[in-house]
This record gives structure tokens, sequence and C-alpha cells, in this order.
């Protein structure tokens, strides 16, 4: 059973507080972006400008379909996967995790040069539409959302590992 699905939008530290809240819970960590990576043979940015961002949503469903059916640890999710109602359905009973950043701090952790195929031109507006366009959704799936900003990510971790439902 999925012990914690971390969702949020890029900066938001999903992969990192996975990696520490799977460490304190015993458990594996899987990220659903580095599982698109695996089955195309290359990296997401690649991805988006060879086959489209409609290839990626495709092969991104698929690896959250994949890894709520298997895996029994903990769960990051791609900061768009939310946005597909099929994952959606799948998320809900599951303890959703939102990982809430505010624009500052996420623009500083992903980095205005940075690889993402959403942020190429004007990342901090493209960031900002991103984050108000998903927040909504974030919102609806999360049993429990924690706010990030400022903060270390082991009382992150901490933070979330007492509020995740027993």
């Amino acid at each position: 059973m999925i012990k914690a699905v971390l969702i949020g939008p890029p900066g938001s530290g999903k992969t990192t507080l996975g990696r520490l809240l799977a460490g304190l819970l015993g458990v594996s960590f899987r990220d659903t972006d580095a599982d698109v990576e695996a089955t195309a043979g290359k990296p997401v940015s690649d991805i988006f400008i060879e086959e489209g961002e409609d290839r990626f949503r495709e092969l991104e469903l698929l690896a959250v379909r994949k890894a709520l059916a298997e895996h029994d640890g903990v769960l990051a999710l791609g900061g768009g996967a939310v946005l597909n109602e099929e994952a959606q359905r799948l998320l809900a009973g599951q303890p959703v995790v939102y990982l809430q950043v505010g624009l500052s701090d996420a623009v500083q952790r992903v980095g205005l040069a940075s690889a993402r195929p959403l942020l190429v031109l004007s990342p901090r507006s493209q960031l900002k539409k991103l984050m108000e366009e998903r927040r909504p959704i974030y919102e609806r799936l999360a049993v429990l959302t924690v706010v990030t900003d400022k903060r270390e990510p082991a009382e992150l971790a901490e933070e979330i590992l007492k509020g995740l439902p027993s």
C-alpha cells in the first residue's frame, strides 16, 4: 500500500521530501518523472521537444497508473500529473500530500535557467500561471497540505509523517 503520494508544483520539494519521508518510514521512494524517463530512454525535456507534451502526458499517466498499482512506499508525481482526470480518480482515497510553495521559493528552487520544458519562455510568469491553474486540483486531492516556504526538509518530512492518515 502507498504510504504517501506527494503532489505540488515544480520546486515544491517532492523529490527531496519524498526521499526523506521514505527513509523515515523505512520504505522505498519512487518518482513518476524518473519512471517516464526510464520508459522513454531520455529526459523529460527531450520528450517534450521531440515528441510533444501530449506524448509526455500519455507516458506520465501510464507511470502514475503503474506506480499506484505496484509501489508500496512513498511516491512523488510530476507537477502536472494531476491534470489528467484518470489520474485524479486513481488518487482518490490515497494518502495525497500537497506540498504548497510560494512563487518566490519555487523560483529559487527551480532556477530560471532550468531544463523544465513548460518554463522555457518567461519562466517566472509561466511558473506563476501553472501554479495558479493547478492549485485547486492539488487542494482538492490532498488529505494533507504542508507549506514548504522557508522551511528545512527534515522538519517538513517530520510534519508530513505526523500528519499522514494512519
